[in-house]
């Protein structure tokens, strides 16, 4: 449905004189009423003011759309108001809003206000257009300019849905929270401006999206894969591929839609045979495909460790510890089912992490191996670092055994992943485990909890700094990853305190660009101040990655501010002893943070130090308003 069948000349009124929020809803109301759409105005007015309750529909750069579903509407419509001198309607941005688009929708029309809603947010994007808007001599005018930008918005996608896509892309990062999307974003956006047709499959920690058809990549001319784990790539065999890290997704979007377009990017091959340089789309870095491999294991093992975490923290929480010390966390019986399920899923964490780093070395057969390999390391007392080298040395083992194995008759193919690879597999990896990684490496992790144990205050304090700073340096990168791989290695070895210095560290870089451009906003331009906004929120939810692309436009300036705001936020959780059992969760899971209200005053102050350097190294702005 076209939004010019919604809104009529009826429900517009241009240059409307309203002052204030409480008049602008009633003349989109009146005007919702005039063009035949209510049945009972009050009705339908009373939605509109519950549904503005929740939270304000100022959407932000001069816009809101006021909605309600009501029984008083009669027939789905629109009104629309323009305000040329703007008016407080406490919009997100905190701008004055001058365009306003009210939808009415029946109750019984599912969720036809929510497509109004999408299509209308999509075509007010473009603030040429809206100024059109704003500026339009006469109604019919406005009309035109709604029909005819929603043409070339719409139809121009579905010409693309019937043509297909001439690139195709798949972005992929350990946690899948952030850099997936980012890498999608931009990879849109830059072939939207380059003229190129393009769909993004997201492998994100909510599974795959916009998953690409057999049909789709038939017809496209190069797939772009930019990801830093292993994602599905049989379905790529024989088409152009161009292989490379989600942060180029990111940062060098132009050149690899440029590079996808040029004809010249090398054919993939699944078998592993090579073809017109296909040994450049397999040819990594080694530092890089152990990164990938690891945060493979990383991140199929966080939702066991994030979940049985804070159920065990929970269990901590609601015990009584006067009833019996020494069973601390499971004196009650809810306490003690919290600590049983939370033990459980905790209890997988280094088998899992071990499986997925195998699987991601040696596909498929590789996972039991892995599997079996960080069960032991972690009945043997070698613990994370173990359950680390377990992963590694039994995804290639397989590797190793797929060698051997090739050269069996055809006929023996169906034995090798139900019988053989299992077989052997377990059989190595549970030798070279028990008897070569066990002793060494058990001893290593007893010798490192002694120093941990019997660090001093300033010591650990150092720790935190060092942590905490690493958590800020490459905001999600390599360096931010050791930082939370060691800390979830204290996890399964019981230094907690470590856990929470990488967590504060990792929250500060996104709240102190926020509060910056808050309280500095003329070190910024107005996109900037705007995206600040949604840092309040990524910073308090622990995604250190809202800071990225203030890093990536001013690096010399943020990075410095944000990593010293970091390292204070780790340093002074250290000395404050906050500890914490669950591996994210961020202010959701602080009060099951040990000294909770320390923690949030070494939040307060990392941000706030960081907040102080950046406006002092970055320069006002001509921009800047």
């Amino acid at each position: 449905m076209r939004i010019t069948d919604l809104l009529k000349e009826q429900g517009i009124e241009l240059n409307s004189k309203v002052s204030n929020k409480a008049e602008a809803i009633d003349k989109l109301v009146d005007l919702m009423d005039q063009a035949g759409n209510l049945n009972n105005k009050e009705e339908y007015k009373e939605a509109v003011l519950k549904r503005e309750e929740l939270s304000t529909t100022g959407i932000g750069d001069g816009i809101a759309i006021p909605h309600g579903k009501s029984k008083g509407v009669k027939k789905a419509g629109l009104s629309s108001i323009v305000v040329k001198e703007g008016l407080d309607f406490d919009a997100l941005d905190g701008q004055d809003v001058k365009l306003f688009f009210m939808i009415a929708a029946p109750e019984e029309a599912n969720n036809l206000h929510l497509e109004v809603l999408a299509r209308l947010s999509t075509i007010l994007m473009d603030e040429e257009f809206r100024n059109k808007l704003i500026n339009a001599s006469s109604k019919k005018e406005f009309l035109k300019l709604i029909d005819d930008k929603e043409t070339e918005k719409f139809d121009k996608e579905e010409e693309k849905e019937e043509n297909g896509y001439r690139v195709l892309a798949v972005t992929a990062c350990p946690t899948g929270i952030a850099h997936t999307y980012m890498a999608a974003e931009a990879l849109e956006e830059k072939g939207k401006e380059m003229g190129v047709t393009i769909k993004v499959e997201t492998n994100g920690s909510g599974g795959a999206k916009n998953v690409l058809t057999k049909e789709e990549i038939d017809n496209a001319e190069c797939i772009i894969i930019a990801a830093d784990k292993n994602v599905k790539m049989d379905r790529f065999d024989g088409k152009r591929l161009i292989k490379t890290k989600v942060a180029n997704g990111i940062h060098k979007s132009q050149e690899l839609i440029e590079e996808a377009t040029s004809g010249k990017a090398p054919i993939y091959h699944s078998d592993g045979s090579s073809e017109d340089g296909n040994e450049e789309i397999e040819k990594e870095g080694v530092g890089h495909q152990i990164y990938k491999h690891l945060m493979n294991g990383v991140s199929h093992m966080l939702p066991f460790v994030i979940g049985g975490g804070i159920l065990i923290a929970l269990a901590f929480l609601f015990d009584d510890y006067s009833i019996n010390p020494a069973n601390f966390g499971m004196n009650t019986p809810f306490a003690a089912f919290l600590k049983t399920v939370g033990g459980t899923a905790f209890g997988f964490m280094l088998p899992v992490l071990a499986g997925y780093i195998a699987m991601s070395i040696g596909d498929r057969p590789a996972l039991a191996v892995g599997f079996v390999g960080g069960m032991l390391a972690n009945e043997g007392g070698s613990g994370f670092l173990g359950a680390l080298l377990a992963g590694f040395i039994a995804g290639y083992v397989v590797v190793f055994l797929k060698k051997i194995f090739s050269k069996l008759p055809e006929d023996l193919e169906g034995l090798k992943p139900v019988l053989l690879y299992p077989f052997f597999g377990i059989l190595i990896i549970g030798a070279i485990i028990i008897f070569v990684i066990n002793p060494p490496v058990s001893a290593l992790n007893l010798g490192l909890t002694n120093v941990l144990n019997s660090m001093g205050e300033s010591s650990k304090v150092l720790l935190g700094i060092v942590l905490g700073g690493m958590m800020a340096i490459d905001m999600g990168g390599p360096i931010n990853k050791a930082a939370y791989v060691f800390g979830t290695a204290g996890l399964a070895s019981g230094q907690f305190d470590m856990m929470a210095a990488v967590m504060i560290g990792g929250m500060v870089p996104p709240l102190s660009i926020a509060l910056c451009t808050t309280f500095f906003k003329n070190r910024f331009t107005k996109r900037e101040r705007q995206s600040g906004i949604t840092n309040y929120i990524m910073g308090l939810s622990f995604i250190t990655e809202g800071a990225i692309p203030f890093a990536a436009a001013d690096p010399l300036r943020v990075i410095p501010a944000c990593a010293i705001g970091s390292a204070v936020a780790g340093g002074l959780s250290m000395f404050f002893r906050c500890t914490l059992r669950a591996p994210h969760g961020g202010i959701f899971v602080v009060p099951v943070i040990g000294n909770p209200l320390w923690f949030l005053v070494a939040l307060v102050a990392g941000s706030i130090v960081g907040m102080i350097l950046l406006a002092i190294l970055k320069k006002p702005i001509k921009e800047a308003k």
